[in-house]
């Protein structure tokens, strides 16, 4: 039997100004094993069907009316066996650059940081500071097979983030 989808509705965020980027992940993190996501937006959030497809979720959207979507999120089967950053970044050692990108304008911060991160090297950590949640960054990360962690500080201004190249071994899991 599916468990009930979590329902989690980012319009209000959306409508004024804010990111929903951080609770949307923090709510697939809080999911029950198999319990889908039904998520309620402003627009249909493309860019995060690439990064819950990387996560092990499928995707099923409809417009709701008044220019809102309904999207609901399953879970695949195979979900478990494919995390999406294969080691904890608690135990990444500390960064070995760190980028300001707070005051450039998209896509500077996204081709500046994907240049960035072609110079690491395994198990080498980059911190990159935005002004904004990267939403068409992260799966760009998970593309080119890198480890990422992030969210906003308490300022609630900065976005972190913490990208990892992984080693062989990882990348291979």
């Amino acid at each position: 039997m599916t468990p009930e989808p979590y329902e989690l509705d980012v319009r209000p965020i959306l409508r004024s100004g804010g990111e929903p980027f951080s609770a949307i992940m923090q709510a697939v993190n809080d999911l029950d094993s198999g319990q889908p996501l039904r998520l309620l937006a402003t627009f249909e959030p493309v860019p995060l069907y690439g990064v819950l497809g990387k996560k092990g979720f499928d995707h099923a959207a409809r417009g709701i009316g008044g220019g809102d979507w309904e999207v609901l999120f399953t879970p695949r089967a195979a979900a478990s066996a494919a995390p999406a950053m294969p080691a904890d970044p608690t135990a990444w050692p500390e960064p070995v650059r760190q980028l300001d990108n707070r005051d450039l304008d998209p896509p500077e911060p996204m081709v500046r940081t994907l240049a960035a991160v072609e110079e690491l090297r395994p198990g080498e950590v980059l911190c990159a500071l935005l002004c904004r949640e990267p939403v068409f960054l992260l799966p760009e990360l998970g593309k080119r097979g890198l480890a990422w962690s992030g969210g906003f500080e308490a300022d609630g201004t900065t976005y972190r983030l913490l990208i990892r190249r992984t080693f062989e071994r990882e990348a291979a899991e």
